[in-house]
């Protein structure tokens, strides 16, 4: 192989590569922002799902520490903010631009809502291509101009009665959107469950054996504070087995079942039990 020839990159792995970069190939641009602390809570949110390009257009205020303060700790976002004089420069190299907008415009106009914004935002990341994520002023958010230089508008469905939403808000809903398509995209969890010390426990489903244990223990306890009349049982206990079996119960669960249990039987004979201090 001649000196400086590049291997073949196979398509899966360009793939993988573009998806582990779309992110940022995602940036978002505020427009003429007024309140410095606004552009700090767009840069949380924006760290918080996982974007880092901020493009500001002609912000009054910035640098500032009200923008500093109202970041809690995306500092990084804001030092390495793109300041620039004009929407022209903030689109430069964007192939798909989305705009935000709260009001219906005489022009009709593709819209979207966050969800399919983000989709369409992710899919042309990932294949290479910048995105912008266009948001207004505070007071006015963008004009008609400035809009129809967007492909989509995109629309947040917020409740008529009150639909006016704070810029940095309106980014956290955007970005999460975002964050949540390419989770989808790279076949990621969306959720994750925090474990206790005793998760191995909660995570193992109960034996038969031990469930049958249980149903022993709670009829003789039903029994004890007189709930259950072993002449009329009045099919009692197989509607319990019933509620039971659609619950899904782990071993830590049972555990606690069966100490409730225990403690019950002995206050309905008088004996000392256990209060929890907590």
């Amino acid at each position: 192989m001649a000196d400086g020839e590049r291997l073949p990159v196979s398509f899966p792995l360009v793939f993988l590569l573009r998806l582990l970069v779309s992110l940022q190939n995602i940036r978002v641009v505020l427009v003429n922002t007024s309140h410095a602390g606004n552009i700090g809570g767009a840069a949380r949110a924006m760290k918080n799902m996982g974007l880092s390009r901020l493009v500001l257009v002609d912000p009054e205020d910035f640098p500032s520490p009200d923008a500093v303060a109202r970041a809690s700790g995306a500092t990084d976002i804001l030092d390495s903010a793109q300041v620039v004089a004009t929407l022209e420069e903030a689109l430069v190299g964007c192939s798909l631009v989305l705009g935000t907008s709260a009001r219906d415009r005489r022009i009709p106009w593709p819209l979207l809502d966050p969800r399919e914004c983000a989709a369409v935002s992710v899919e042309q990341a990932a294949a290479g291509s910048d995105v912008a994520l266009v948001f207004g002023r505070e007071y006015a958010g963008l004009t008609n101009e400035e809009l129809q230089r967007c492909q989509y508008h995109v629309h947040i469905p917020s409740d008529p009665q009150f639909s006016s939403l704070n810029l940095a808000a309106a980014v956290q809903v955007l970005t999460y959107e975002v964050r949540m398509a390419w989770l989808a995209a790279e076949g990621r969890p969306t959720k994750v469950e925090k474990l206790e010390t005793t998760a191995m426990l909660d995570a193992q489903p109960v034996t038969v054996d031990e469930l049958e244990n249980y149903f022993g223990h709670l009829e003789q306890t039903l029994v004890d504070i007189g709930f259950l009349d072993p002449a009329k049982p009045r099919h009692l206990m197989p509607r319990l087995r019933r509620l039971y079996g659609r619950s899904g119960i782990s071993k830590l669960e049972m555990n606690i079942l069966r100490g409730i249990l225990t403690e019950t039987q002995k206050a309905a004979r008088g004996e000392p039990h256990k209060r929890r201090s907590d």
